[in-house]
């Protein structure tokens, strides 16, 4: 599913060139529960921004489901973004305005989908992570584990291929982490493909392979 072939980015900051990636390789098979472990300033958000499209590389080769990213348009690429992956943030992102079943709605509103189909598949989300009976409310109005659950909801009411969660627990307690992993955990088992990034060895832990990111530079741990 996921390929990057000595994928390097570079930023200019000043007088100095800094290698945010530094020809870096993965594999990401289909229905793989994947996590990359790093600390602050390993390269990770930079990684996630290319894998979820979101940024493109200054070298190598990103291969999404065997197409070469370099080969979409601007349009193509808002479509992949929008299809086949689900981004679950450590921040929620949620629309602080619009109650849970309408934040997860959100998605496939811009996809064109009709209402009664949109309404069926947001029930279905919300009933899969649990929060069926607080559809209605607004973000304010829920706790942080249920406002990351909103977050996951909303990723998955597209059935993309791939969930890209970036510090998922990361504002979270110990207990409703470990609630919102053992969610990942069963989402994994239904199927999805999941690629977690994170700077907590104990939640690394939790997925079936780690790849540890430094300095740019990606090397596959031994579980």
């Amino acid at each position: 599913m996921i390929e990057l072939r000595d994928v390097s980015k570079i930023y200019q900051i000043g007088d100095e060139r800094v290698h945010a990636l530094d020809h870096a390789n993965l594999h990401v098979y289909p229905k793989e529960f994947v996590s990359i472990i790093g600390p602050s300033g390993s390269g990770k958000s930079t990684l996630m921004n290319i894998i979820g499209c979101l940024d493109v590389a200054d070298g190598g080769q990103y291969l999404l489901d065997g197409m070469p990213i370099e080969a979409y348009s601007e349009n193509e690429l808002a479509n992949v973004r929008n299809r086949k992956i689900g981004f679950v943030f450590q921040s929620f992102n949620l629309i602080a305005k619009l109650s849970a079943e309408e934040n997860v709605e959100l998605p496939l509103i811009y996809q064109g989908v009709k209402r009664a189909e949109r309404q069926q598949r947001v029930h279905e989300a919300l009933e899969r992570v649990g929060l069926s009976k607080r559809a209605k409310h607004l973000p304010t109005e829920l706790s942080g584990g249920q406002q990351q659950r909103v977050a996951v909801a909303r990723a998955l009411v597209t059935k993309p291929s791939l969930i890209l969660a970036d510090e998922p627990t990361g504002n979270l307690d110990s207990k409703t982490s470990r609630e919102i992993m053992q969610m990942f955990q069963e989402l994994h088992e239904q199927g999805n493909t999941i690629v977690l990034i994170t700077h907590d060895n104990d939640i690394a832990r939790q997925a079936k392979r780690i790849v540890h990111i430094l300095d740019g530079r990606l090397t596959e741990v031994s579980l």
